[in-house]
């Protein structure tokens, strides 16, 4: 059992994978974003995404007039 990727017992495929449900391909991008109804100024929450499904899940945050923030996984770590 692995919690850094919570793998629960199956091999890690990649060190980041997709958010998108059913997606097990590597991320990526990170969407950082947050809902101002809910979360402070500093609170931030974060989706991976890999290339086919980046503007869909930014999109689903943008409709919903969610603060967004995309970056690429390699920035995260800067």
């Amino acid at each position: 059992m692995t919690f850094s990727g919570l793998s629960l017992g199956a091999p890690l495929e990649h060190q980041h994978t997709c958010s998108r449900a059913g997606c097990r391909d590597e991320a990526a991008w990170a969407l950082v974003w947050r809902n101002p109804k809910i979360h402070t100024q500093d609170r931030r929450k974060t989706w991976l995404a890999c290339d086919e499904h980046r503007e869909v899940l930014a999109a689903f945050l943008t409709d919903r007039s969610f603060p967004l923030q995309v970056l690429t996984v390699g920035e995260l770590n800067d």
